[in-house]
């Protein structure tokens, strides 16, 4: 069960604004995360203020743009635990598995507000709003991505495998 506060952004947020271009150089994990959500509207809130297990609640199309496997490694390195959104780019959407970062789609998650308290069980997709007592189903992940997520990321579960 992963438990945490929420981060919400609007529609459409691509990964230059979840990990700016001019940062594709870095390599270590800890500075790539330093810049999460950087280009956004709420870049320095959020970095001033993400913690670990933290949970981003976006709308539709997120991580949509450039396919860099960037954007995910920066959020998941900046705490996030999860991220929700109505609809996800499929890349970032595979990225994000491929990386260890869950991602659920669900639609209600507008209703979602900054700063509500979560509750997300990913194998059953179940997303329990503690702060507005409300239960939503997200669209459960598959059995493979799931796996993936368990391994540790793609590279672990192909080794492993």
């Amino acid at each position: 069960m992963i438990k945490g506060k929420v981060w919400r952004f609007g529609d459409d947020i691509d990964t230059d604004q979840i990990y700016p271009g001019k940062y594709l150089p870095l390599t270590d994990k800890k500075e790539m995360a330093r810049h999460a959500m950087e280009g956004t509207e709420r870049g320095e809130e959020f970095l001033k203020g993400v913690k670990s297990g933290d949970i981003i609640v976006a709308g539709k199309n997120f991580g949509c743009g450039s396919s860099r496997e960037h954007a995910a490694i920066a959020i998941k390195g900046a705490g996030i635990s999860v991220v929700i959104a109505e609809s996800f780019a499929r890349i970032f959407h595979r990225n994000c598995i491929n990386t260890a970062l869950p991602v659920l789609e669900l639609k209600e998650a507008k209703e979602i507000k900054d700063g509500d308290f979560l509750e997300v069980d990913i194998k059953t997709g179940k997303v329990k709003n503690v702060t507005q007592s409300k239960i939503y189903d997200a669209v459960p992940i598959s059995k493979l991505e799931r796996e993936i997520l368990e391994a540790g990321g793609l590279l672990k579960y192909l080794k492993n495998g």
